[in-house]
């Protein structure tokens, strides 16, 4: 055996041939360099959310690895294939009369002279691409991969190394073709076949057939193993065994073609029963998600199901609640990571809704995730007419005054809970969070990511709390904090919104459009507002009056979202209203109000406190309230007591507080999570995930809420970053253009 492999290793060496191919295999790290320059050159000339737009080239070996495969296949190929042309082979089996052993034999010199050629190359490639695209390789994609990676990202290192040894795969995987088909130009033909034409085809294939189809390919098995996060649907254990399949299954036959007299039964059993359970191995599906849910098709992409849940948690054996869930089925052009579960916000927002207006923002992660949601228990119908109005809040300025409010307040949520008294009772955003394990269970699910919105960040926190060992992955996007107290949320909300006023009022200073440019129109916004709080502006044409309290409560919703800049047609607004108000009508606020509400002043939802004020959002007592009253005094001289309104409205609740404040999360098994904000959300959300160690945010810097749903690319790029890769990182986005 050790006279047939030093034999192999002259023959190889000997060839002029084999010197030309393996210089011609550099041809492989200019492809790369080459690839890199024109995404490059492409790059440079983009701007903006066009930048999150490319495809990555990961590890740089994308259009080289196949160029390094197929000169390495040759050569393996070309091993035998001389001997065929030449007549030696003929020698060589006289020499070595044992077949088998001939073909054995020139394993060892040419996995060694590929292995050593192939780590060259790969690391190479990935040098080569890295050094043309510079700085920009760390740009962050939509899908939340990278336009490239350095050998310090964690996974590279391994990732070259699965490639480099790739190569010697391809190389025996060439022999055993050259083995069966006996022809150089035969067996170069089926290696183009195999490494090139094959997966063109796929590419060329439907959504997400191709990339299905293309996983198997043996040029995509490598990143598949390393998980690189390309396209590749398989494991990295059926990867690796499918990849070990093709050259024994090459081998066999090869060497099954080379036996004489019928003794070509042995190579071809031994190696047919070893492929076909290497092939096993790799196409049986794995421990995919086992569902307990009947989905069904519900309008474009989206599947619905139900799950049924106990109304009331203290008794899980009373009576039941039947939840819609929608779901965005993953497109199943990548390894499947699990399930991406999207609370929604209000509280009384359609998760469902929500997944069939805003699919376009879950394209990309839809690759490696189902993207779920449900309608909670707490959600708001249009038909719910009771739910959706409410009363009209003042601020009271004694005790008496407080108490006839809160009285107004329990007839007003009286009347709604009549219909249905036990429901009305338990919206409370605990039973939410365990109506969501429910959902989890159903799913077969072992953890679920998660992407809170809005007031969906108070369930998302409880789930959290509850249940830590069941989270994977957390994204807060303008999460309420449940766990700030109420001395930290007010100073959270007046430093937003006085922080808005102030970029209003840059704005104005400098703009035409602006109806109190050349004014100052924070003395005139005060002036305004103390005026009617003495006498309310009337709305003329009708027998309703504002008064500031009522002004600045319907004005925040402009004032905090400005509209698209640099024309801001929401600040355009307020300021026309401000305006029309100083000489006398609140029309320009009442109309505003009613387009939006279907009230001539903003009322306090019904709907929305049986959540809020199970929740604890509430004041204690007067006193209690008297204390907030005088901090936002302090702290807004502008906006004073707009903080007020969803705390006022929960003074006379027919139903107790169920789910309190809690002091903190649990201090250890929960993962590093992600906060996302904008201008007037970013500190609330950074202050949810400071509590968990290793956690990041990432801020737009500008206006905006609920920054994911809402389709900010920079912010999509990077939370899926995140939630593909487990690793937080920190980042601040811009507002498009």
């Amino acid at each position: 055996m050790i006279d047939a492999v030093a034999a192999e290793w002259l023959k190889l060496w000997s060839l002029r041939s084999n010197r030309y191919l393996l210089l011609a295999s550099l041809l492989s790290v200019l492809l790369s360099a080459g690839i890199a320059a024109m995404v490059t050159a492409g790059f440079d000339n983009q701007s903006g959310d066009a930048l999150l737009r490319f495809d990555s080239l990961g590890d740089g070996l994308g259009a080289g690895l196949p160029v390094a495969c197929f000169v390495m296949a040759a050569l393996g190929a070309l091993s035998v294939t001389a001997e065929h042309a030449t007549g030696l082979i003929r020698t060589s089996l006289v020499a070595v009369p044992r077949r088998w052993l001939f073909l054995v034999a020139k394993i060892p010199p040419l996995v060694a002279v590929a292995s050593g050629a192939g780590l060259v190359l790969v690391y190479g490639m990935h040098l080569a691409a890295q050094a043309v695209l510079g700085d920009r390789a760390g740009q962050v994609l939509h899908d939340g991969r990278t336009l490239g990676v350095s050998l310090d990202e964690p996974g590279t290192g391994a990732g070259l190394l699965v490639a480099g040894a790739a190569l010697p795969l391809a190389a025996l995987v060439g022999l055993g073709l050259g083995a069966l088909i006996r022809s150089a130009a035969g067996t170069l033909v089926a290696l183009v076949v195999l490494l090139f034409v094959l997966p063109a085809g796929a590419q060329v294939l439907p959504r997400p057939l191709g990339a299905q189809a293309g996983s198997f390919l043996f040029v995509n098995l490598p990143g598949q193993i390393a998980g690189a996060g390309g396209p590749g649907i398989l494991s990295p254990m059926a990867a690796s065994a499918l990849l070990v399949a093709y050259p024994v299954a090459a081998l066999s036959l090869g060497a099954a073609a080379l036996a004489v007299r019928g003794k070509g039964r042995t190579p071809l059993v031994a190696g047919g029963i070893a492929t076909a359970v290497l092939v096993a191995t790799a196409v049986v599906p794995g421990g995919a998600a086992a569902s307990a849910l009947a989905w069904r098709p519900c309008g474009g992409e989206l599947e619905c199901a139900s799950v049924r849940v106990p109304l009331d948690w203290s008794a899980p054996e009373g009576r039941k609640l039947t939840l819609k869930i929608g779901r965005l089925p993953a497109t199943g052009t990548h390894r499947r990571i699990g399930t991406l579960f999207a609370v929604p916000g209000g509280p009384g927002g359609s998760g469902v809704q929500d997944l069939e207006q805003r699919a376009a923002s879950f394209a990309s992660l839809r690759s490696r995730f189902d993207v779920v949601s449900v309608d909670p228990r707490n959600t708001i119908r249009k038909q719910d007419r009771c739910l959706i109005g409410g009363p009209v809040l003042t601020l009271p300025a004694d005790q008496a005054a407080y108490e006839r409010q809160a009285a107004t307040i329990t007839r007003a949520a009286q009347r709604c809970r009549a219909a249905d008294p036990e429901l009305f009772d338990h919206q409370d955003s605990a039973s939410v969070a365990r109506d969501i394990e429910v959902v989890r269970a159903a799913l077969g699910e072992e953890r679920l990511s998660v992407l809170a919105t809005s007031y969906g960040g108070v369930p998302g926190i409880t789930y959290a709390r509850m249940l830590p060992g069941r989270v994977r992955a957390m994204v807060f996007d303008g999460a309420a904090d449940h766990l700030a107290g109420r001395e930290t949320g007010l100073r959270l909300e007046a430093a937003a919104i006085e922080g808005q006023f102030a970029r209003f009022t840059a704005w104005c200073a400098s703009s035409d459009d602006c109806a109190l440019r050349g004014r100052d129109p924070g003395r005139v916004w005060r002036a305004l507002t103390a005026a009617a709080d003495r006498a309310p502006v009337p709305v003329k044409g009708t027998d309703v009056a504002y008064s500031g309290f009522d002004l600045k409560v319907a004005a925040a919703p402009d004032l905090i979202s400005p509209g698209t800049a640099p024309a801001h047609p929401n600040w355009q607004r307020f300021a026309r209203a401000v305006d029309q108000a100083v000489a006398g009508d609140a029309a320009g606020f009442a109309s505003y109000v009613r387009t939006a509400t279907g009230s001539p002043k903003v009322p306090s939802f019904t709907g929305m406190n049986r959540t809020h004020c199970p929740d604890g959002l509430g004041f204690r007592d007067f006193a209690d309230y008297r204390r907030a009253k005088a901090l936002g005094e302090r702290l807004s001289p502008n906006f004073a007591g707009n903080e007020l309104w969803h705390p006022l409205a929960c003074a006379g609740w027919p139903s107790p507080v169920s789910n309190p404040p809690p002091s903190g999360l649990p201090p250890s098994g929960l993962p590093s999570m992600v906060g996302v904000g904008s201008w007037v959300d970013h500190d609330r959300t950074a202050g949810i995930v400071a509590r968990v160690p290793g956690s990041a945010t990432v801020r737009l810097d500008g206006p905006g809420h609920g920054l994911y749903l809402s389709g900010n690319q920079c912010v999509i790029a990077h939370v899926n970053r995140y939630l593909t890769t487990g690793v937080p990182t920190a980042a601040t986005c811009h507002p498009p253009g």
